[in-house]
C-alpha cells in the first residue's frame, strides 16, 4: 500500500525534479523512435484533477510528431453508429510514436454513464468488452499504461473557484464540470465499478494522488518512466557545414515586404 502524501513539493525541489524526468522522457522517446515501439498513455480521472497540465509537462520538449495528444470531442451521429472502439483505434500509434490520451474510451464508464448519454446496455457492454479490448492492444505490442487522477472534493472546488475567477483560465471551467459537483458520489461510484472491472494483470490501472499537482506530474512521470524498459540511443553525429560565401543574390528592398509593427519597442524597458 502505497503511503497517502504529505505536504506540498517546494518549487525548488519540483523544478529540478521535472527538468530531469523531462530529459529522461526525451531519452524515451529516442528509444521509441529507433525501436519502432508504440506506446499509448490513458489520462483519466476527476474533473479539475491536473490531468492536462500533467500532458503538458510530459510533452514539453517532445516532438509533436512522435508523441501526439489526443482528445477527442463529443461524438458525431455518425461515430454514435459505431462500434464504440471504434473511432479511438483511428488514433493508435504506428510503430515510433507516442500517444497520449486526454480522457479516452473510459468516457462511457465515467461520464457518459453518470450523465445519461449511453443506455445500460451500453455501458454494461463496455465494462466486458473493455478488458478484452486492451488484451488486444497488449498483445500486439502496445505499451498501454493507464493513470487515473483522484482529487478531493474540497480541492476541486478550490480550483474551480480559481478557474471562475480567472479570465485567462475561465473557459476551462464547462457546466459539465459544474455539474461534476452535483453528482460527486454518483461519479465515485462510476470510478469504483470502473476499476474494479478494468483493472487487469494485463493492463492495470496506477491511481496519481493529485491534491498535489507539484508532486502528481513528478510521480506519474517518474512511474511511466519505470514501467517502460529504454536505453539512452546514443544521438547521430552532427556538424554544421561552413556557409558559403554570398555570390550574386541580393535581397529585395524591405520596403517591398510588409513586416509587423515593432510592438516590443514600446514597452517600458526594465533590467534584464
Amino acid at each position: 500500500m502505497t503511503k497517502r502524501p504529505e505536504g506540498r513539493l517546494s518549487r525548488a525541489v519540483y523544478e529540478r525534479e521535472l527538468f530531469r524526468l523531462q530529459g529522461e522522457l526525451v531519452k524515451l522517446q529516442e528509444w521509441v523512435r529507433a525501436e519502432g515501439v508504440r506506446v499509448v498513455v490513458v489520462f483519466e480521472g476527476r474533473d479539475a484533477a491536473g490531468k492536462g497540465s500533467t500532458i503538458k509537462r510530459v510533452t514539453e520538449y517532445l516532438n509533436p510528431r512522435v508523441a501526439r495528444i489526443v482528445a477527442l470531442p463529443a461524438p458525431t451521429e455518425r461515430e454514435r453508429t459505431q462500434w464504440y472502439f471504434q473511432r479511438y483505434t483511428a488514433h493508435l500509434p504506428a510503430a515510433g510514436e507516442i500517444v497520449l490520451m486526454d480522457r479516452s474510451w473510459y468516457n462511457r464508464a465515467g461520464v457518459e454513464r453518470v450523465m445519461g448519454f449511453c443506455t445500460k446496455d451500453e455501458y454494461w457492454r463496455f465494462l466486458r468488452q473493455c478488458p478484452d479490448f486492451e488484451r488486444m492492444l497488449v498483445e500486439d505490442g502496445i505499451l498501454l499504461r493507464k493513470y487515473w487522477f483522484s482529487v478531493s472534493d474540497s480541492v476541486q472546488d478550490q480550483r474551480f473557484r480559481s478557474r471562475l475567477e480567472d479570465p485567462m483560465r475561465r473557459w476551462k471551467l464547462s457546466p459539465m464540470d459544474l455539474e461534476s459537483i452535483t453528482r460527486w458520489e454518483e461519479y465515485s461510484r462510476a470510478k469504483d465499478e470502473m476499476l474494479a472491472r478494468t483493472d487487469t494483470p494485463e493492463s492495470p490501472w496506477y491511481v496519481v494522488e493529485s491534491d498535489d499537482k507539484r508532486r502528481a506530474r513528478i510521480n506519474m512521470i517518474a512511474h511511466l518512466l519505470s514501467t517502460v524498459p529504454y536505453r539512452e540511443i546514443p544521438p547521430p553525429l552532427l556538424d554544421l557545414p561552413p556557409r558559403p560565401e554570398a555570390s550574386s543574390y541580393r535581397r529585395p528592398p524591405r520596403d517591398l515586404q510588409n513586416y509587423v509593427p515593432d510592438h516590443a519597442s514600446e514597452l517600458p524597458q526594465g533590467d534584464d
